[in-house]
Formats: structure tokens, sequence, C-alpha cells
């Protein structure tokens, strides 16, 4: 459970009391802003640093709550404010960034009001390097003897300096002439990322729903799927014949526009509205799906997808994404 109080001896962070004693003085409802700060210790000079943020743009604090994790912690300010969001990214990024070493790689996400509405909500995750820790295709290669030579390539699309579907297909005749069964050596050495489970469950016990959409193979991930219970997963379908892999990629490759085109399709199908959505990635061909969601978090991404995200999350721990939603 949230712990609701802040140490009463901390000069520096607003009093939580004072800070419910100004949330009640207030109609309910929803906050026009949520602000979450993460990281492995969130210092006062940081937490200062952001609130003072808050309130020099002329944002109001309404609450603050406190959420430890495993690793990690959080700090949550509910903010009403008139402004655009962006001018409050801009805010909260610029007093982070003037901290510089003394900020702990401490980083604050602005969340917009649609996500800390009582609505069901969807989020959609990249795999490769997000849900899980490897990249499928590199660890495909390896039983080939030619893992550097694809995870170069993988690295450069990835920084989306080479077309992604190109890419891919380059990458999959690597494969030609492996037995189909090196498909369930990998999946017996796939690894998920550390608070990937615990997000998933969090999120379908909360009524939510999650999926997954990859520029991988499907017969890698279906079973992974499956056991995570998650609600869709759409990946790229290897080309097998007479137990063997072709080194070819079956129909249209899951590229940038696939995956946006999905969550819009995934949240039409169940009904949530796509401000009621989410999507976590990290490479180049995960923009256009970050551009769609009403909150595009960037995990431990390239240069590139940081800077076009609304969040970014450089730690290993994907559960901190639970934070950035009303469950």
């Amino acid at each position: 459970m949230p712990d609701q109080n802040r140490p009463e001896d901390s000069a520096a962070v607003k009093d939580t009391a004072e800070l419910r004693d100004i949330a009640s003085s207030l109609s309910a409802g929803t906050p026009d802003y949520g602000v979450v700060s993460y990281g492995r210790a969130l210092t006062d000079a940081y937490l200062s640093a952001i609130q003072q943020a808050v309130g020099v743009v002329g944002g109001r604090i309404l609450e603050l709550e406190n959420a430890p994790g495993d690793g990690y912690t959080v700090t949550k300010l509910m903010v009403e404010y008139d402004g655009g969001i962006e001018t409050l990214r801009m805010a909260v990024t610029a007093a982070a960034a003037a901290l510089g070493d003394e900020a702990q790689g401490a980083a604050s996400a602005v969340v917009p009001s649609s996500l800390l509405e009582p609505a069901r909500k969807l989020l959609v995750m990249d795999v490769d390097s997000t849900l899980i820790k490897q990249e499928v295709i590199e660890l495909l290669a390896a039983h080939a003897g030619r893992e550097a030579e694809v995870a170069a390539v993988t690295e450069a699309a990835m920084r989306g300096e080479l077309d992604f579907a190109q890419s891919l297909h380059q990458r999959v005749q690597v494969l030609a002439g492996l037995p189909e069964s090196v498909i369930g050596e990998v999946g017996a050495r796939i690894e998920l990322s550390d608070g990937a489970e615990s997000l998933v469950k969090v999120f379908l016990a909360a009524g939510h729903a999650v999926a997954v959409v990859s520029g991988g193979f499907s017969q890698v991930l279906d079973p992974l799927a499956a056991r995570l219970q998650l609600t869709h997963a759409k990946a790229n379908l290897l080309g097998i014949e007479d137990g063997v892999l072709t080194g070819t990629v079956e129909g249209p490759v899951v590229d940038r526009a696939v995956k946006a085109r999905s969550l819009r399709e995934w949240a039409a199908g169940l009904g949530i509205e796509e401000r009621h959505t989410i999507a976590v990635g990290d490479g180049a061909n995960d923009l256009d799906m970050l551009a769609a969601a009403a909150l595009g978090v960037a995990f431990n991404a390239k240069p590139a997808v940081q800077a076009a995200a609304d969040a970014v999350l450089n730690l290993p721990n994907l559960d901190v994404v639970q934070h950035f939603v009303k469950l």
C-alpha cells in the first residue's frame, strides 16, 4: 500500500497534511495532471525542485503520495494547473536538469488527467528489450554463429538509422537452415524485464487490458503471452518448412505503423478511449505507437526515442509504469 506520509522533519518538502488541507478545500474531481517522480532514491532537494517548478508556472499541488517500489521509490503530486501539459513538462524537466548530478538519476513524468480517471485502460508494450531483457533475433542468430553481425544491424535499426522492414529481412536471412527446435531453446532462455510480470498482473487484476506488439516473432512470443495471460499479442511469423527455418518472414512486417495501428484497433475493440492508453518501448520502431498513446514511455531507450517520448524511464524496473496511471 502507498505510504501516505512524508517525514515530518524534512524542511525541503511540503508537509503532506498541508497538501491534504488544500485538497479538502477544493471540490472533488480528477486533478488536471499528475507529476510522478521516480528513482533509486528521491532526495529532498530533488522533490523540492520539482514542487517549486510546479508552483512557478502557476500550478497548485492538491495531494502528495509516496509509493515504495522494489529497488526504487516514487512520489506523486496531483496538480491543478490551467496551462498546457507541454509547459508543465518543460518546467519539470528543466528543474530536474538544473540539479545535474544532485538529482542522482531521478526523473519525473507529467501524466495527463485522462490516465488519472477511474476508467479502464490499455497498456501496450514492445517486447524485445522492453517486456523481456533480450533481443530474440540475436538469440536465434547465435545458433547460426552470427549473433554479433545481427546485433549490429539491430542496434542501427533501433536507433532509426535503417528501415526496419528491410533490416528485419536482412537479419532473418541468416537464420535459414536452422532447425525449428531452436525456437523452443530460445524461448527457454528468455528473461522478463525486472518488474514486468508484476506490472502485467497489477494491470490485469485491476480490470485493465495489457497487450504487446513486437517486431520479433510469434513462435517465440505466443507461449509467453499465454503464460502472462495478455489481452492481445502480435508479432512477425517466421517461415518454416519441413521443420527448418526458411530465413523469411511470412506476411507483412510488424513495423512502426503496424504497432500504432494495433494500439488504436485494440483500444477500439475493447471499448477503451485512446486517451486512456499508455505505450512503452525502446526503439525507433516504437515511435508511432508512443505518439498514438495518451502517454508514451521510453524504457531504457535510444536517444531519439527518449527525446520524442512523454516520459523517460531509465531504470531496469518496468513496474514503475504502474504509477503513471490510476489503477
